[in-house]
């Protein structure tokens, strides 16, 4: 069984009005990962991703490059606290 981790990922660059919520939902869902995804007033998007470690690796590379029209100037993770509900969504 791999390990399980619980991540915050800040992401940012043109990430914003691109459907990178939208985008980070549908790939965190087709992983199986719980978390959430909102924007930050300036203009980041602030993740929390948690799930098996390998799983979690292969998202965060997903979250390099973001949907087409985004552009991800950085990716910067800390730890992050476990949800209380599993599935992905986005957060308002």
């Amino acid at each position: 069984m791999t390990d399980r981790i619980a991540i915050r990922v800040r992401v940012s660059g043109r990430v914003q009005g691109v459907g990178f919520r939208a985008w980070t939902v549908a790939q965190a869902a087709a992983l199986g990962l719980s978390g959430s995804v909102r924007n930050e007033a300036d203009g980041a998007v602030l993740a929390l991703l948690t799930g098996p470690e390998d799983r979690v690796a292969r998202m965060l590379d997903a979250l390099q490059e973001g949907p087409a029209p985004a552009r991800v100037a950085t990716v910067e993770t800390t730890p992050g606290d476990w949800p209380a509900e599993t599935g992905f969504r986005i957060l308002r």
